[in-house]
């Protein structure tokens, strides 16, 4: 009796470790998880299974482009009907190594980080923390307390959560982004360097407006540097673990992180970035007095955080557009109301929210630039969404990425025929995960 009690239960515990880590069909992926025990997809897939005569054409042109600006390496993902039909790496992620960028590579998105953030402001508006019309400063503010008081210009009491959004709140850089003045704001402020967000925001505080919020717009990395602060304020817990337990990983996405200054500190599957020949050195953020890259200690990442910090692969984030795109084919993170009046510029012609150009056919865009990387974004109306990002800058600046847009024109018009696949739904068997012997494939599983 004990025996044939105990046999039960081994049973009955192996069959929810089956029923746990194997119930899935040929056709679909295992169900995402609340935590990150499950591998990002981009982990899930390789290069080899974007290789098809289908896309031959597309790679020629690809590597072309990469040898023409001097590109050390770039990644592509493609969504075709809510399917992720090629997700593939070109060129190196380390060039001295000639190790070959991989799906898996991280990559710094810059200023796609934006989306991120308006993001985790909507769905903060969706579970009734804040309204867009709320006041970011002063004593009737969501950042009401001493460390942001000292408030020169009054009309900074008017600032609301969704001019931060629009880039209409009277930031401007005419004197200068100070995102990237790190050494000359910690002198100003009599603060050794490095310099936090925090400090940052201080100064431009102590600073008049260049407009009254809301008349008209100009581009602010600052804004969405303060719509940081905002969410962690309200969410009551740091910036990255808000976005990531209440976006990305509800979205299936577990391979997005913000990233770091210098190359010493990236993650493990991150790419080394490359500048220009031409490229100069700057002071280091951090007062040290070394001369280095912008890209490897020149910017400061860290403080850039919600306005140009993450670094994601490609195959994640077209995922994250797909979370935001108002579309059925896979679960929206938010709702249509809030999808549309994200890609719906206001009255007054102000940036649409998060993204940085969209048009009324559903073609919504956005760009991202910083030394040593470039990216873009794209959601097609008719079906065909694309990713492209590189770990290289050049001459052309933040314009290099209307290139990368011309470029994805004639890359997706050589594809007569995407591949009949979902590469969101591989998975490949892990010894972690399957640790079970004699089971069969997976391709045999129902």
């Amino acid at each position: 009796m004990i025996v044939r009690r105990l046999v039960s239960i081994i049973i009955v515990v192996v069959l929810v470790i089956l029923d746990q880590t194997l119930s899935f069909s040929t056709q679909e992926a295992p169900a995402v998880p609340i935590n990150n025990s499950i591998e990002a997809v981009s982990h899930r897939i390789s290069n080899k299974l974007s290789d098809c005569d289908q896309t031959k054409r597309a790679d020629k042109i690809l590597n072309r482009f990469l040898r023409k600006w001097e590109v050390a390496g770039a990644t592509i993902a493609v969504v075709k009907d809510g399917k992720l039909v090629f997700a593939k790496g070109y060129g190196y992620s380390d060039v001295d190594k000639e190790k070959e960028v991989v799906p898996s590579s991280l990559f710094r998105i810059a200023s796609v980080s934006k989306l991120v953030t308006a993001t985790a402001i909507m769905k903060l508006q969706e579970e009734g923390k804040l309204h867009l019309d709320d006041y970011v400063f002063g004593e009737h503010g969501i950042l009401n307390d001493e460390t942001y008081s000292n408030i020169k210009d009054k009309r900074t009491k008017r600032i609301t959560v969704e001019h931060l959004l629009r880039h209409s709140s009277g930031f401007s850089s005419k004197y200068g982004d100070p995102m990237f003045l790190p050494l000359a704001i910690a002198k100003k402020m009599n603060v050794e360097p490095p310099i936090d967000a925090q400090t940052t925001i201080q100064f431009a505080l102590s600073r008049r407006l260049s407009f009254t919020p809301g008349t008209r717009g100009s581009y602010s990395n600052l804004g969405y540097v303060i719509l940081e602060k905002v969410i962690e304020k309200l969410a009551e817990e740091p910036y990255e673990e808000y976005v990531q337990a209440h976006i990305l990983n509800p979205s299936g996405i577990f391979d997005m992180h913000l990233g770091k200054s210098l190359q010493k500190d990236h993650f493990p599957n991150e790419v080394n970035y490359y500048e220009q020949s031409d490229a100069i050195k700057i002071s280091s953020f951090d007062g040290s007095g070394k001369t280095v890259f912008r890209s490897n200690g020149g910017n400061n990442l860290e403080v850039l955080g919600g306005a140009g910090g993450w670094i994601a692969s490609g195959a994640e984030l077209i995922k994250f557009m797909m979370a935001i795109d108002g579309d059925d084919t896979l679960p929206d993170i938010l709702s249509r109301k809030s999808i549309k009046y994200m890609t719906t510029p206001n009255k007054l012609g102000h940036s649409p929210i998060g993204w940085k150009g969209t048009r009324g056919d559903g073609t919504w865009w956005r760009t991202g630039t910083l030394a040593g990387s470039s990216a873009l974004l794209k959601h097609n109306k008719n079906g065909v969404s694309y990713v492209i990002i590189t770990n290289s800058s050049t001459w052309r600046g933040s314009d290099f990425t209307k290139d990368l847009s011309a470029l994805m024109t004639q890359f997706l018009r050589s594809v007569k025929e995407w591949p009949n696949h979902d590469l969101f739904n591989h998975f490949e068997a892990r010894q972690e995960v399957i640790a079970l012997d004699k089971l069969p494939s997976y391709q045999d599983w129902s």
